[in-house]
């Protein structure tokens, strides 16, 4: 039977149906929707789709929007789980103070990185990055354990506070340069440079503590913007938290 995931960030709703909740399954159908539309999902993408035998999703958009997302799953009369983050699960230990705090993306997306690592051989550290409305900078070692990680505001988060707090200053559309010599410049510069040095940071953090550099995997919808100007070896995973929801369902199944 094939599995329907779904990822409800900060602004948009992602969501792809598998072949099978295996980690590998070929994607039959995917799509994203900004929040605001999600209440036509059932008339619209939704409403074509062969019924799926599982549905797994990963919210941190608030209780509210997963009750609307919801209304739209009832065409199929299937219910949906929602991952919860814990102590453990999907070949992650949670070392947060509070695991449960724990946002269930960040958990997810490293659950997925994991996956990464393993599928291609030997276990090594990894940096599990996502860049969306916030940016999150998260560590797991060889053995599968978060360390810990970074939160900062995204793009976007820190050109509306520069906007709203210093008088003349607007919304750029500059460029990422060396030296900038305008303001426009200056405020996107700045932005990406304060988000690739919490990257190398942590990415030197985690080679020290572990012996090794690790594996840095980036998601998000505007990790693209940032990716050209982080100079560490990395690699761009779109799917990188419905990985980690195929791992999760795969290890349910095989319980």
């Amino acid at each position: 039977m094939s599995f329907f995931a779904i990822d409800i960030g900060n602004t948009r709703l992602k969501w792809a149906q598998y072949a099978s909740p295996q980690p590998g399954a070929a994607v039959l159908a995917q799509g994203a929707v900004f929040l605001e539309n999600i209440d036509a999902l059932a008339e619209t993408e939704w409403k074509q789709l062969p019924v799926p035998g599982s549905i797994l999703g990963c919210n941190v958009a608030g209780d509210a929007v997963r009750r609307r997302v919801e209304e739209q799953l009832e065409l199929w009369d299937l219910a949906p789980r929602w991952v919860v983050s814990a102590a453990q699960g999907g070949g992650v230990s949670n070392g947060y103070d509070h695991p449960g705090r724990l946002g269930t993306d960040r958990f997810v997306a490293q659950i997925g990185g994991r996956h990464h690592v393993l599928a291609r051989g030997r276990a090594r550290p990894v940096l599990v990055v996502m860049v969306g409305t916030a940016v999150t900078v998260d560590a797991l070692d060889t053995e599968g354990k978060f360390l810990g990680g970074l939160i900062l505001p995204g793009h976007g988060i820190m050109l509306r506070a520069l906007e709203g707090g210093t008088a003349g200053l607007r919304v750029p559309t500059g460029e990422v340069v060396d030296f900038p010599t305008n303001t426009s410049d200056a405020l996107t510069s700045g932005g990406t440079y304060a988000i690739t040095g919490a990257m190398e940071r942590l990415h030197r953090h985690l080679g020290a503590r572990c012996g090794e550099p690790p594996l840095t995997l980036m998601t998000g919808g505007a990790a693209w913007k940032v990716a050209p100007w982080l100079p560490i070896e990395h690699e761009l995973i779109d799917s990188l938290i419905f990985d980690g929801l195929l791992a999760l369902q795969s290890h349910r199944l095989a319980l």
